[in-house]
């Protein structure tokens, strides 16, 4: 068992990218990190690398989109703790930026799977161990993409990006966050976009090839904030690293 006093978080794709940042920044403030990776050796790797700079870490093998391998994750996870502070449902996937003219529904699905049934999922597994929690917090990370104000808004790039299942993927999911918020009133559930919707910029990634405008560090400012609100803090809202965010 932990140490009852560290604070335990789950993060979902947590080996590389805004996850890995995540997990390293939290596993400095001393939290015990269990670190899903769906490719068990680079989740090891990036495990490793962590422990190595003295943070708690725990690889877990974890595919969202497998309702085995997030059922193996929970029982990992029960084997070092009997609660969860916070879930960060990071694992996520862009897509083929496929126009709306030649999207198909395996498309649509392939990211929906990943992006809104796989939250979903994880979330649901771990809500016994979330609600034994004092302050339980569940972390969506979510898109710009995915508010209809930023894509109605001409002078937001996304606006011009034309395809349907990344950006309708983020907006469902948003959706998803509220719903929990409502529902489950005891768990913070709040979603954020690893950038700066005012100024037109986001996070340089994998999943964008590196053409984000901030760092992965500032990209986490908000999943950071949002993963360390205290039990008075918001429920159900969307933010980026300045601010609240338009739905």
């Amino acid at each position: 068992m932990t140490n009852s006093e560290q604070t335990s978080v789950l993060i979902t794709g947590g080996n590389k990218g805004l996850g890995f940042e995540t997990a390293r920044r939290l596993g400095e403030e001393g939290w015990t990190v269990f670190l899903g990776s769906r490719d068990e050796g680079r989740g090891r790797a990036a495990a490793d690398k962590l422990t190595a700079n003295g943070a708690n870490v725990i690889m877990v093998p974890l595919d969202v989109t497998s309702d085995e391998s997030v059922a193996g994750a929970v029982r990992l996870v029960r084997e070092h703790t009997d609660r969860l502070d916070v879930l960060i449902n990071n694992a996520g996937a862009p897509g083929g930026v496929v126009p709306p003219a030649d999207a198909t529904v395996d498309e649509i699905h392939s990211v929906y799977e990943t992006n809104v049934y796989g939250p979903i999922r994880v979330t649901h597994a771990f809500l016994p161990l979330l609600q034994a929690a004092d302050h339980p917090r569940v972390v969506m990370v979510s898109s710009a993409g995915g508010s209809f104000a930023v894509v109605t808004d001409p002078e937001q790039p996304v606006s011009r990006m034309h395809e349907l299942a990344y950006t309708s993927s983020k907006a469902a999911l948003n959706m998803v966050t509220v719903r929990y918020a409502q529902a489950l009133p005891e768990i913070k559930f709040n979603a954020t976009t690893p950038g700066e919707v005012a100024n037109r910029t986001f996070a340089a990634t994998d999943m964008n090839n590196h053409t984000g405008q901030l760092t992965v560090t500032e990209g986490t400012d908000s999943i950071i904030g949002l993963a360390m609100i205290d039990a008075d803090g918001p429920t159900g809202i969307f933010t980026d690293r300045l601010g609240p965010v338009a739905w």
